[in-house]
């Protein structure tokens, strides 16, 4: 199936995301998670279609720096891009931090075909954020741990092939996104 790249103006912020027709009475959806973006879905664009936006701050999609990088801004945002690319009802398919389209999902259940939910962010009582993740949660230690964040050090916590694919897109704009949705989640 063909791979078509996309971009389109969401309330302001030029987003970008990958397409393939869809099968089905509802296409699927994909959400990305952290610090990846829409080319995580390739081999599932390829065999089912639909439709795998990069999120703000991820890929090539804006990265504002006065975007709400937070569940409740990527809830908006699942909103919105639905709306212009015309989807009134989705299966949404998502991974890590993607889960967050799960507040979409219960706000628009009647939006919703199907969810599938894996290695998401458990975002539960008590839970414990790993040792990188408490250090971009910690002011002026997560902004030194991202300036100093190199290809090599990065492939320690993330997968080779991942890292090689996302490194270009591994900016600023991206490592403030991360700092500010981990920071804006209890």
């Amino acid at each position: 199936m063909e791979i078509a790249d996309r971009t389109a103006d969401v309330d302001g912020l030029e987003v970008h995301w990958l397409e393939a027709p869809p099968g089905g009475a509802a296409p699927v959806l994909y959400l990305h998670g952290v610090p990846t973006n829409s080319s995580d879905w390739v081999p599932f664009l390829e065999r089912i279609g639909g439709y795998a936006p990069d999120l703000p701050g991820f890929g090539r999609t804006g990265k504002p720096a006065d975007f709400p990088y937070s569940i409740a801004g990527f809830d908006r945002f699942v909103e919105r891009f639905c709306d212009v690319a015309g989807l009134d009802r989705v299966s949404l398919v998502m991974h890590d931090w993607g889960g967050a389209g799960m507040a979409f999902a219960q706000r628009f259940p009647e939006r919703i075909e199907k969810l599938v939910l894996f290695s998401a962010l458990p975002l539960l009582p008590g839970y414990r954020w790993h040792r990188v993740a408490r250090a971009w949660r910690t002011p002026i230690v997560g902004e030194l741990t991202m300036g100093i964040t190199t290809k090599w050090g990065l492939k320690r916590n993330v997968p080779a092939e991942v890292v090689d694919r996302v490194w270009g897109d591994f900016d600023h704009g991206t490592q403030r996104a991360i700092l500010k949705l981990y920071r804006a989640t209890p």
